[in-house]
């Protein structure tokens, strides 16, 4: 739980072996007053010395009297847990709250705090706490930090409880686990226009609508319980009774991000590598979208929908941005390589209407598929994509460059993309993903001119 309390520790046995492994948690202090108190016994027996038994039997009983306390004070101790935030980008940090209650009558002994935590977010933390008295508590804090995405897991928490002599540790561990989302890294796009763009996409529609305000201006009859602020006056006049503004929401703009996850189109692995580079565009192309106010969908190439609320799988008006958004960054900050090796299922649902903007992510494509993401560009009002040199994401930074077949290789299938209709631009390794998208605005608005200039000749 992030935000709630976690139950009190308890046992993974029952009572018989709770018992027993109190027992077995005897520090070497209390080991050896049991061990003392033992020979002490005996000598007394063997020397008839009634004092010395006494305090034979004292250190026999003390050991056991401090692990029959912690067994039976194992229910007495909450714990909770926080994650600010739950959900963080690749490569940030995020802070775990964690606060120790005593909810019994009385003090603890010395605590010692551990919660386990993956290897990749960093060491196992650890804390040793003092004595908390009666209903006190203790809040203690670490960080976390991972720089490759995914969902990891927190807990369960462990406490180490030592009674008041040290003679006895016991250790209890939280039956509740906690979720950290390390998404993709986001990079802030320029608020560019895309120009060129076909009717019924794009800011300058989003504008036009947006200049008409949130109701169309289009009224009907007052209706009891109306607002008298939607009075539309002109109507009233004309039509000789009290007429109102419309209510209605005007028609958002779309955009479909098509993320390739096929195992054969990258090569490498890590956060460096050719596929973490085009989760983090997708997820960036997303982000930008949405704060634009587009009705924006994660497609990938197994034909997967991300929001699928309604039939055309667009996060809908009725669905925030925020959430829309939260949704496909848990979906990208889990997404793995698929086992398909065409584009055959996403054609199939980009095939069923016009989808708006058309935004893409390739590895590499071969002839085959390059002609199936060209007749995607049919269905949208406009396509824009990023294919990724497969032959440069594949060699070290260091590496000297080889032959030009691959380079030739890559242009032959953009050049295919391109006279389908596509923006299509070439994404090298160490690409920033900002300066692509505004070479792709520089040249939509190139290719906008020189089709301007065909039709006026």
């Amino acid at each position: 739980m992030s935000d709630g309390a976690q139950p009190p520790a308890e046992a993974d046995s029952g009572e018989g072996t709770g018992l027993r492994a109190a027992l077995a948690g005897l520090t070497t202090r209390g080991r050896s007053f049991f061990a003392a108190g033992i020979a002490a016994a005996i000598c007394a027996y063997v020397l008839g010395q009634s004092d010395l038994l006494r305090v034979g039997l004292l250190l026999t009983v003390l050991p056991l009297v401090c692990a029959l306390f912690l067994h039976r004070t194992r229910y007495r101790v909450a714990g909770t847990r926080r994650l600010s935030p739950a959900r963080v980008p690749a490569g940030s940090e995020a802070r775990v709250h964690l606060r120790v209650d005593n909810v019994s009558r009385l003090p603890t002994g010395l605590l010692m705090l551990q919660d386990r935590v993956p290897y990749v977010l960093g060491p196992r933390p650890r804390f040793v706490l003092d004595r908390v008295e009666p209903g006190g508590r203790r809040e203690v804090s670490y960080r976390v930090r991972s720089d490759l995405r995914g969902r990891y897991p927190l807990g369960p928490l462990q406490l180490r409880l030592s009674d008041p002599f040290g003679m006895c540790e016991l250790t209890r561990s939280f039956s509740s686990h906690d979720t950290l989302t390390v998404v993709p890294r986001v990079e802030a796009l320029p608020p560019v226009r895309l120009r060129g763009e076909s009717t019924g996409y794009g800011e300058g529609r989003q504008r036009s609508l947006a200049l008409s305000g949130e109701d169309d201006v289009i009224p009907r009859g007052y209706r009891h319980g109306d607002d008298l602020r939607r009075v539309h006056w002109r109507s009233t006049a004309r039509y000789g009774e009290l007429m109102v503004r419309r209510e209605e929401q005007p028609q958002r703009a779309r955009c479909t991000v098509l993320l390739d996850t096929r195992g054969t189109a990258f090569r490498g692995a890590g956060p460096d590598s050719a596929f973490e580079w085009a989760v983090s565009g997708a997820a960036s192309v997303l982000v930008h979208m949405l704060e634009r106010g587009f009705s924006v969908r994660l497609l990938t190439d197994t034909g997967t929908v991300v929001p699928g609320e309604g039939a055309d799988g667009f996060a809908g008006v009725s669905q925030g941005s925020a959430d829309a958004a939260g949704l496909m960054m848990d979906t990208l900050a889990v997404i793995d390589h698929s086992d398909d090796t065409g584009l055959s299922r996403a054609y199939d649902v980009l095939r069923g209407g016009n989808e708006g903007l058309l935004v893409g992510f390739f590895g590499d494509l071969d002839e085959e598929q390059a002609a199936v993401a060209a007749k995607m560009r049919r269905r949208s009002g406009g396509a824009l994509a990023f294919v990724l040199d497969d032959e440069s994401w594949g060699r070290e930074p260091t590496d000297v460059p080889g032959p030009s077949d691959g380079r030739d290789r890559i242009e032959d299938r953009l050049r295919m993309l391109r006279e389908a209709g596509w923006t299509a631009l070439r994404v090298p390794r160490g690409s920033s993903l900002d300066e692509l998208w505004r070479q792709a605005d520089r040249e939509r608005t190139g290719l906008a001119g020189a089709n301007g200039e065909r039709a006026g000749r």
